[in-house]
């Protein structure tokens, strides 16, 4: 009788944890499934697919003129919709220069994250931040490492939308505790 017993409560044992286990399973997959999904936010990064002119304005020192140059971008959508690839070139410093971007929304941290790689540089910047729907901006910030240190500084990049084919990019550094404007790139759809 008491085999029986035994049996009988390793036999609900059993089914029991194969019930919670099926329930895990279902959780698991709602959230990775909510985790995954392109949503509105994604469906608003797209607006920027296509092709753009990058008017750049750059500053060595706040005090010293600007260097201009003009450039191209290409945006477009990757990975079924979840992150947006940009493709930069231009000439500066009188050199060829292309980078490229990648900017996510994680539906998980409700947080933008944005990397960046180029030709003048062998590290990953990586931006995080957030959109101000006020201003129709994404404010996102980080660090860098300056060259001429080795030292990293805090990096701050504020891309505003004017409309759908006009968007300004404004990129700050802090050096000896003070924001410094380092650049800025008007971008018209083509």
């Amino acid at each position: 009788m008491k085999t029986i017993y035994m049996l009988t409560a390793a036999l609900c044992l059993l089914i029991t944890s194969e019930t919670f286990a099926q329930q895990d399973s279902a959780a698991m997959m709602k959230a990775w499934m909510e985790y995954m999904t392109p949503g509105p936010v994604h469906q608003k990064m797209a607006m920027a697919d296509g092709e753009w002119t990058a008017d750049m304005t750059m500053w060595e020192k706040p005090d010293a003129p600007p260097t201009k140059t003009t450039g191209a971008c290409v945006n477009k959508m990757i990975l079924g919709g979840r992150y947006c690839e940009s493709r930069y070139t231009a000439t500066m410093m009188g050199m060829a220069f292309e980078g490229i971007g990648v900017l996510a929304y994680d539906n998980q941290r409700k947080v933008f994250i944005n990397s960046w790689i180029d030709n003048m540089g062998t590290g990953i910047t990586i931006l995080e931040g957030a959109w101000d729907d006020a201003t129709h901006s994404l404010e996102l910030k980080g660090k860098v490492t300056d060259p001429l240190t080795g030292k990293d500084c805090n990096l701050r990049q504020v891309t505003k939308w004017t409309d759908k084919d006009h968007q300004t990019m404004e990129m700050y550094r802090t050096v000896d505790g003070k924001e410094i404007k380092d650049m800025e790139i008007v971008m018209t759809r083509k």
